[in-house]
């Protein structure tokens, strides 16, 4: 997306008060709309989360594990236009009844030059692909990984300080490369661990976690 895309921006009262270009959003520190859309899928009884690898090219967030698709929303857009970001990202088409609504989450990341102000759309997709149906949009997602959600959990509640991830990333020459290895927090977008957390309860409400694994 263009810094120059025009998005909605609301109040903290979460009125919506205007117009402002993508860049003015993070350079003032403007609420605005998001899409987020988390694959689970279990096998066996154990559910698993997937995990997008950003691109090292992005200008935010390089090379880090996140939703496994997101999205900012266009001033014209709703919150059902913000499925296209599934197949425009991962390359899997998803219709919006398929997804299961996990609420409104905010939260605030702030650096320097950048204050992320972000009003999420947050779903659940109960996911039955394999990693061979999954194809990449490479500027913006470089591999699709996937952890025991359980692990994933435990981490971010401070229960383990590593945990497994699997999967696969497209190569600098295009090719597509398995992964295996153990990763720490560090290696994760630095949303507010209260937002992961709250993640994670709301999926847990929907009964992912709790059979198995």
């Amino acid at each position: 997306m263009s810094e120059q895309e025009n998005l909605k921006i609301f109040d903290d009262d979460r009125n919506h008060i205007g117009i402002a270009s993508r860049s003015d959003v993070h350079k003032l520190g403007l609420w605005h709309e998001v899409f987020h859309c988390w694959f689970i899928r279990n096998e066996e009884g154990v559910d698993y989360i997937y995990l997008q690898l950003r691109s090292k090219s992005k200008k935010d967030y390089p090379n880090l594990l996140d939703i496994t698709a997101a999205g900012h929303l266009l001033a014209d857009e709703t919150v059902l236009d913000g499925v296209r970001e599934i197949e425009e990202e991962i390359g899997v088409a998803v219709d919006f009844a398929e997804l299961i609504n996990l609420g409104e989450i905010r939260y605030c990341v702030t650096k320097e030059d950048f204050i992320d102000k972000e009003l999420a759309n947050v779903f659940l997709y109960k996911s039955e692909h394999d990693f061979d149906d999954f194809t990449l949009q490479v500027e913006e997602v470089a591999g699709i990984v996937r952890a025991k959600f359980t692990d994933f959990a435990q981490l971010w509640f401070g229960e383990k300080d590593e945990i497994e991830i699997s999967g696969f990333e497209i190569t600098d020459e295009g090719e597509k490369c398995s992964i295996r290895k153990h990763v720490s927090i560090d290696k994760f977008v630095p949303h507010e661990v209260s937002f992961y957390k709250e993640v994670i309860s709301k999926l847990q409400e929907h009964c992912v976690g709790r059979i198995g694994g």
